[in-house]
């Protein structure tokens, strides 16, 4: 697979799996496994700490004030048991198609093909969030003041897409010293906050502490403004479900993904959660904007040289990587596509060094769209693709715990057998878990504004997925010639 060709016996892989053995996957071959345990460790750290906290979280302070934090641990437990939920399926069937794989396997093609347009849609919105934060940040600094912002955005979507290009290893890389940077900066932060409110130390002329809080109340604005901000504390939370596609590239995936998913529970709580809880403290929630990062604004009032700069410099950081990320993912999971039929034939090759560049390509593609929204309404961009991001979260989410209720249900069968590392309390988990996300789609709708007009899209999306279905469907019953049920 290393000249990037799809071969017939990649195809009939797809749909022909050996009577008893687990489900084979063609989208599953032709990748190196150079990702080693430090790599798929960090990178569940980068998925649970990205723009959503270091931009997004400003402007949702400013709008639902320090109930932020509840809404931010309540919306993590829910991420955490997506990302169970497809840790038991990655140990039940390692796989770079991830939950696209799954979804063929528990719910047919038809089901496949909606998780990963869903997931497209997911990040190519997210790459245009990217691209606008990493622009946003730039303007900060004087030197980039004067460059239009759309500018500024492709030319981090051009770095980004070059560096992504080159190798599996090369990502693996980066995604590790992003992570190391964005943690670093994280626990200097927190570090540097908790001082400030233990000391009471001044910050712009206001003295920090619990009465920052009391002062106005947890819920200053009332309760439905937090609410309110879950779509968007949702995308906060967007890319912890990346070390399930990177489990395909791992090494000893049994013995590392379990690690590297519990953990996330844990970095949520630290990071998204007290962070926030942090930022409540240092400031009056009326101080923050969707403008600058918080944790800039707060860098910039405490008045130590260069203190902000840094800060930005590392949110910026975060905003790459997630844009690294997203390109690394969707190329995956529309090769598994590609090589069941149900995305574009180009975006199931891959290049010499084993990149599935056809994707990425596609990807990126996207984001130059994005270009051209920052060129257009600047202002506005990143609240637009972001209410968009989240529908194709929501969706990505709903899927996974689809696919792992039918998995249950098939093990309850004994079809399958569960693996030892299990989603708890199932079924009822992945239950609440739906419920959960059509609550956030309701909400999302109620708010008004862009939100709604989003959730108006909903009927347009889904007449997509199935024209979209009707084109492909022949071309997969060919590819799998074996399943005429998914037809």
């Amino acid at each position: 697979m290393s000249d990037g060709s799809i071969t017939a016996a990649d195809r009939l892989a797809a749909g022909s799996p050996a009577a008893g053995s687990p489900h084979v996957d063609a989208g599953d071959a032709g990748y190196s496994k150079d990702l080693k345990s430090r790599h798929i460790n960090m990178i569940a750290i980068g998925g649970a700490i990205g723009t959503g906290l270091f931009l997004g979280a400003g402007g949702r302070l400013a709008d639902a004030g320090p109930s932020l934090a509840i809404a931010y641990a309540v919306c993590g437990v829910f991420a955490f048991f997506v990302v169970r939920a497809l840790g038991e399926l990655i140990l039940y069937r390692p796989s770079s198609g991830a939950f696209v794989s799954y979804a063929r396997e528990f719910m047919g093609e038809k089901g496949a093909f909606a998780a990963g347009w869903l997931y497209f849609l997911n990040w190519s919105t997210t790459a245009i969030a990217d691209i606008t934060a990493a622009a946003t940040y730039a303007h900060f600094w004087g030197m980039f003041s004067d460059i239009p912002q759309w500018v500024l955005a492709l030319t981090a979507l051009a770095v980004v897409l070059t560096a992504n290009l080159i190798s599996v290893k090369y990502f693996g890389e980066m995604e590790f010293w992003f992570a190391i940077i964005k943690v670093a900066a994280l626990v200097a932060f927190m570090l540097i906050g908790i001082f400030l409110v233990v000391t009471q130390h001044p910050v712009d002329g206001h003295t920090p502490g619990v009465s920052t809080v009391s002062d106005t109340g947890v819920f200053p604005v009332g309760t439905l403004p937090m609410l309110l901000v879950i779509q968007g504390v949702v995308f906060a939370y967007a890319s912890v479900e990346l070390c399930g596609v990177a489990a395909g590239e791992t090494e000893n995936p049994e013995q590392i993904m379990p690690r590297a998913i519990n953990s996330i529970m844990w970095r949520v709580g630290l990071f998204y959660v007290g962070s926030v809880v942090l930022l409540a403290l240092l400031l009056p929630y009326t101080s923050y904007s969707g403008d600058q990062s918080p944790f800039v604004t707060v860098m910039d009032k405490i008045g130590v040289p260069g203190a902000a700069g840094v800060m930005n410099l590392v949110v910026l950081t975060a905003a790459l990587s997630s844009l690294n990320s997203g390109l690394y993912s969707t190329g995956r999971i529309l090769r598994s596509m590609a090589l069941s039929g149900s995305a574009p034939r180009f975006t199931g090759l891959m290049n010499k060094g084993q990149v599935p560049y056809g994707g990425i390509l596609l990807t990126a593609g996207f984001g130059v769209l994005g270009v051209g929204l920052n060129y257009v309404v600047p202002g506005q961009a990143f609240e637009i693709v972001l209410n968009f991001a989240s529908i194709g979260i929501l969706g990505t989410w709903g899927m996974i715990m689809l696919c792992s209720l039918v998995f249950w249900h098939r093990a309850q069968d004994g079809r399958v057998t569960r693996p030892g590392y299990r989603l708890p309390w199932a079924p009822y988990t992945q239950i609440v878990t739906l419920l959960f996300l059509v609550g956030v789609a309701f909400l999302m709708w109620w708010g008004g504004g862009v939100g709604r007009t989003t959730v108006m899209f909903l009927p347009l999306i889904a007449a997509a997925l199935v024209g979209g279905w009707f084109l492909v469907r022949g071309r997969v019953a060919r590819m799998a010639p074996t399943s005429p049920q998914d037809t």
